[in-house]
């Protein structure tokens, strides 16, 4: 029996957990940097800060009125005095109902100019990750932070800050007011704050934990099903519906358990707030009827106190506001950091600050003493030394794991030797611009990725400025022309998310032309004819020789008829080369090519489909 704590659900919170940077909420260097990005937007914070200011006042301001008007002329039996002061405070709430508008309108419109450009601002260093990056993070990870944690910083920027800046105002200019009316109430309503300071403190952790614990149950859930949704052929194809139902029912239900956990903190803080505030206004109660009641050299008059209550319920029912926005802070915080932590992972490389941009190049590729691991401790490719002349083609083959993706991986610079170098025209790969290599190089794999959008669009994405006529010849030289004509509306068919509504083979075809257009001067080929039928292969074979021509191009063979008329045929196995030279030549060495070979001729593979 497996036990709780290897259960699929306990093994996933664990690796998370793991991955999450525990940090404290409500830091101040966050909250800096948060309002950081409000820094182009100075004109919007600041006349909202004015504003704030404004209605802090106001609302204090509203309370004490009411109190003066009945203190004043409607005790002295004034009516027209009293006719006219409540035409005043009827202008005054006015104005401040006006200054709300004004406050949350700027404070909506804040909150969206920073979330634009933080949104902004993740996208692109995300775009600057290497692939390292992405191959370790999971993509609903990626997308949980863009979506819900950006969403509570907005929180944290629009609201909290704003609106806690209102109320602990509006508490500050009523406690003034009250200190000035009666200073011995005001001692009363003063003894409250060391008992908000206390439930402060207990409950400040056990929130923060709990708030933290909610935000990262969700991601949990988000992760898991844009996993469960990508991978949805393989778990219908394995029958695996119902053990993936169990274990995000369990995801599930472990995020509203940590919602509960959260709810029953609140239901227990703002509660007691609240109970703390009702019982204080009580003794305010007792005592301020005992100084109206009993004669005295100070007596006070009943205005006055009905003026100091006015100015309590101004000063205390922000209290469970604050609690609310105190929980709405953590939730804030939590996403702040976690938004935070993306931004501040630094990409495993970088170009360096003296990296040139290469002009055209001829397609000179050398590999020096080349060695690679994607664990530095446990390298897959070892002392690799490889020339591959301009024009040439040169096919890499070896059993599955043998090194060939790491190896056009290295080429193409989505990672960075262990050891050893990469040289491009004469030039080290280290200090060449990675964008001025990928401009002249193209990728073709062996599942390649189509985008949502028309043919023409996927095919231009290489040269987004080539004309619809550029776009068509590319399609002519590959001969494959009447096959995109054929689809349902030409080079204008709409294509789903990842190619939904085209074929496999068709999706791979819609890539040759893309790499045809592009022109590039070095070309890789990752298996990239497994996904067409024998017959289109044939048409794209005669067609590769154009595509191929004056271009040096490295092959990841999937087919021995792309073997047969490589220049150069480099064998891999467990990382080291042990093998190199025409395909005629290799089989007259009788080794572990020709054996390959033999085993492929047997199975009736010679020109078809091969493990290599």
């Amino acid at each position: 029996m497996t036990s709780p704590s290897t259960t699929p659900l306990a093994i996933t919170i664990k690796r998370a957990s793991e991955q999450e940077r525990q940090q404290r909420p409500l830091e101040w260097r966050l909250i800096r940097r948060l309002f950081f990005y409000t820094k182009p937007h100075a004109r919007i914070r600041n006349t909202l800060t004015g504003l704030v200011l404004i209605r802090a006042l106001q609302i204090p301001l509203l309370a004490w009125s009411i109190g003066a008007i009945i203190n004043g002329p409607i005790t002295r039996g004034d009516f027209k005095a009293t006719v006219w002061c409540s035409l005043g405070f009827g202008l005054l709430a006015a104005i401040t109902q006006l200054t709300f508008h004004f406050r949350m309108r700027l404070g909506l419109l804040l909150g969206e100019r920073v979330i634009h450009d933080l949104r902004r601002e993740i996208f692109a260093h995300l775009l600057r990750m290497p692939t390292s990056y992405f191959n370790k993070t999971k993509l609903g990870r990626i997308i949980s932070r863009l979506t819900s944690d950006v969403e509570a910083v907005r929180i944290g920027v629009q609201d909290i800050v704003f609106v806690a800046c209102v109320q602990g105002g509006q508490m500050i200019i009523a406690a003034i007011m009250m200190l000035w009316i009666d200073w011995r109430l005001f001692l009363v309503v003063m003894a409250m704050a060391p008992v908000i300071w206390g439930l402060n403190r207990v409950f400040q952790k056990r929130w923060s934990a709990a708030t933290r614990a909610n935000q990262e149950s969700f991601s949990r859930i988000t992760a898991t099903l844009s996993e469960s949704v990508s991978g949805i052929r393989v778990t219908q194809g394995f029958v695996r519906q119902s053990l993936n139902s169990d274990i995000f029912s369990d995801l599930v239900a472990d995020h509203s358990q940590s919602s509960l956990d959260l709810a029953r903190t609140s239901g227990t803080f703002l509660p007691l707030l609240e109970f703390s505030s009702q019982f204080f206004t009580a003794a305010l109660i007792l005592l301020g009827g005992y100084f109206v009641i009993t004669p005295s050299s100070h007596p006070m008059p009943v205005g006055t106190l009905i003026q100091f209550f006015f100015l309590t319920g101004t000063f205390f029912n922000p209290i469970t506001s604050l609690g609310n926005l105190y929980n709405q802070a953590m939730v804030s915080m939590a996403g702040a950091e976690r938004v935070f932590e993306v931004l501040d992972t630094a990409p495993e490389w970088t170009d360096s600050p003296t990296a040139r941009t290469l002009p055209n190049l001829k397609g000179h590729v050398e590999c020096r003493s080349l060695t690679f691991g994607y664990d530095p401790t446990r390298p897959i490719l070892m002392n690799i030394d490889l020339v591959a002349e301009p024009g040439q083609t040169v096919a890499l083959v070896g059993h599955t794991g043998s090194g060939k993706t790491s190896l056009i991986n290295l080429i193409a610079k989505f990672y960075l030797p262990t050891q050893g170098e990469i040289r491009v025209d004469g030039v080290n790969l280290l200090d060449i611009q990675t964008g001025s290599l990928h401009q002249q190089m193209a990728l073709i794999q062996q599942s390649n990725y189509v985008f949502t959008g028309t043919i023409m669009e996927n095919i231009r994405i290489g040269r987004p400025e080539a004309t619809d006529v550029e776009v068509i010849d590319a399609a002519r030289q590959l001969d494959c022309i009447d096959l995109l004509e054929a689809l349902p509306q030409g080079f204008q068919t709409p294509v789903g998310e990842h190619g939904a509504g085209l074929s496999l083979g068709q999706r791979q075809l819609v890539c040759f032309v893309r790499a045809m257009l592009a022109n590039p001067r070095i070309l890789i080929l990752d298996e990239a004819t497994s996904s067409v039928d024998t017959m289109t292969e044939v048409r794209i074979q005669k067609a590769l020789s154009t595509l191929l021509k004056n271009r040096t191009c490295f092959i990841i063979a999937h087919r021995l008829s792309t073997v047969r008329h490589a220049d150069q045929v480099i064998v891999l196995d467990h990382g080291r080369i042990i093998e190199r030279g025409t395909h005629t030549g290799l089989l007259a060495k009788h080794g572990a090519y020709a054996n390959l070979y033999r085993q492929f001729a047997r199975l009736g593979l010679g020109g078809g489909k091969s493990s290599t």
